[in-house]
């Protein structure tokens, strides 16, 4: 038995690499290979799974442990960091997308309780997948990419109460009164979970830490702990596992418990994907053919445009909001999750898993094409755009001529920036796509002007053929290229400084007519490089040096602080 279940697990590995490998080629999530996988040893292929009761309990680790680390990774400061546009953005578009999706299933004959689970599964967007493309395609610190995750952390906030609330009903009784009892027992449950971390784990974890394998030992125990406790509470352990992480991730050691944990969850969670797949129910799937077709069209079309719309009311450029919203083009795992609970407590059948599976890969697919080739896309439909972008957001009034010098995206490195441009007096303006950015630069006067470098329109207003400095601090490499290839037309002498992440940018910049690119990396690199060769080892230098960097990040601090005031 144990002999069977073992080859059993190696010919499904082994499937899974072969599967995941064409995966690779065509550029597509690992997940989708996964839920192949899954179809092709499920029942109606080679039947490898079958009933095993033991592939279902590997799937519930997998689970238990994805959930645990995006407990862990649960930053809510990026909230903050973007200001309110995440919070609204993101219930904004979980209730229009719960409502438009509960009308399109209903439509198409499906039952209130089904519409409802239907409905919000499909509300939630995958912040693995997102982090993934976003690191990817280097916008995870962009302004879209911040909004992004922070609404997608909006997303995970709301998906944990839907699974309490659907763990709740499976005792049955009166739905109002399971509710509140829910709410009740949840919220004394995790109040007390984070009183006794907070309390306890203070002084435990720097000693637990002292030892990498007993830090790892530690918060496994920890996980399988709090998913048994909320699952003898009557939740789901998927719950108590996400709690367990996030009550972790308050503490500075959580870095190395994710590091720890990673590969021991990237193991189960392809167990879980693989069983999903093959729980799928081919036999049904034929009537459904124009319900995925509908809701595969309403996630990657559809969803994207609520996102635009509410960021264009909030007054972001028709850029931002169609690269933010590009983040909610595809369903999660929590929508897979949902779906199982809901089979779990009865409430649904194993073909509407099946119907929101087929849905989650041709959206995961779809999505992951769109994010890879987001800027050409973009060319290519801007000016359709515009409907998306509140009219005067546009510079209505021509900008004042009185400034030789332009710096594009006002962060950390512009901040230094500035500072520069007073020195050597230059009469100076700021371009920035962020509002929020730009309303707080009103009111310090500091002459400021809302505009998207991509726009062509926008950067012939600007008077790029009369001045002597630009300065691009923005991070992304086609909004630098565009504009230095619009200043080269009409400035051929002008000092033109653009930013680059990485080696092959830099270079690429340097051929189109960059007169510098700052390469943040490298330059850091190469300044305590010289500052060694300078300083040897003399401490009070060094002293010196330290002293005055810590003066520049009290006065970026400061900055920062003044910031929040007006975000």
């Amino acid at each position: 038995m144990v002999e069977s279940l073992f080859v059993n697990l190696s010919l499904v590995v082994l499937l899974a690499v072969a599967i995941s490998f064409f995966m690779r080629i065509l550029r597509q999530p690992l997940l989708v290979g996964y839920i192949i996988t899954g179809i092709i040893v499920g029942p109606y292929a080679l039947d490898f799974i079958g009933s095993n009761e033991v592939f279902g309990t590997f799937s519930s680790i997998g689970i238990a442990l994805l959930l645990f680390m995006v407990g862990l990774n649960l930053n809510l400061s990026v909230i903050k960091d973007v200001g309110k546009v995440s919070l609204l953005t993101g219930l904004g578009q979980i209730i229009f997308t719960s409502i438009i999706g509960f009308f399109i299933a209903k439509a198409f004959g499906f039952s209130n309780i089904v519409s409802i689970y239907v409905a919000v599964a499909l509300t939630f967007s995958s912040t693995i997948i997102i982090m993934k493309l976003l690191s990817d395609t280097k916008n995870l610190d962009s302004l879209h990419g911040k909004i992004a995750v922070g609404f997608l952390i909006v997303q995970d906030l709301v998906a944990i109460i839907a699974l309490m609330a659907i763990s709740s009903l499976s005792q049955g009784g009166d739905l109002s009164s399971l509710i509140i009892q829910t709410f009740l027992k949840g919220f004394l449950a995790v109040v007390f979970i984070f009183l006794f971390s907070y309390l306890f784990f203070r002084k435990m974890t720097h000693f637990v830490s002292r030892s990498q394998e007993f830090l790892f030992l530690f918060s496994m125990g920890w996980c399988l702990a709090l998913a048994s406790v909320f699952f003898l509470l009557g939740f789901s352990i998927e719950v108590g596992a996400l709690i367990a992480g996030v009550t972790l991730s308050m503490y500075p050691y959580h870095y190395e418990i994710s590091s720890k944990m990673r590969p021991l969850r990237d193991f189960f969670i392809v167990l879980f994907f693989i069983t999903l797949g093959s729980q799928m129910v081919f036999g049904d799937i034929a009537m459904y053919i124009w319900p995925i077709v509908v809701f595969s069209a309403f996630i990657l079309i559809g969803n994207p445009l609520i996102v635009m719309i509410i960021m264009g009311l909030m007054g972001y450029t028709k850029r931002t909001g169609f690269f933010a919203g590009l983040a909610v083009a595809q369903i999660s795992e929590f929508s897979l999750i949902m779906i199982a609970l809901g089979i779990n407590v009865g409430h649904l059948s194993s073909d509407i898993l099946s119907m929101v599976t087929v849905i989650g890969l041709i959206t995961i697919a779809g999505s992951t094409y769109l994010i890879l080739y987001a800027n050409q896309i973009y060319s290519f439909i801007s000016r359709y755009l515009s409907i998306f972008e509140r009219k005067e957001i546009r510079m209505k009034a021509k900008i004042k001529r009185e400034y030789d010098t332009i710096l594009f995206g006002y962060n950390r490195v512009g901040f230094n920036m500035l500072n520069s441009f007073n020195r050597i007096k230059r009469k100076y303006l700021v371009v920035d796509f962020n509002p929020d950015t730009i309303s707080m630069l009103s009111r310090f006067r500091i002459p400021c002007v809302y505009g998207d470098g991509q726009d062509t329109y926008f950067l012939s207003e600007l008077a790029l053929d009369k001045i002597k400095i630009l300065v691009s601090t923005i991070p992304d490499f086609q909004t630098n290229k565009v504009i230095l290839s619009e200043t080269r037309k009409v400035n051929k002498n002008a000092v033109v400084i653009l930013r680059a992440d990485d080696v092959r940018d830099a270079k690429e910049l340097y051929r189109h007519g960059a007169t510098y690119v700052l390469t943040p990396y490298f330059l850091g690199g190469e300044y305590v490089s010289k500052m060694i060769a300078d300083f040897k080892v003399n401490g009070d230098l060094y002293k010196r040096e330290r002293e005055r960097h810590f003066k520049i990040m009290e006065n970026v601090e400061k900055r920062d602080r003044k910031n929040s005031q007006f975000m």
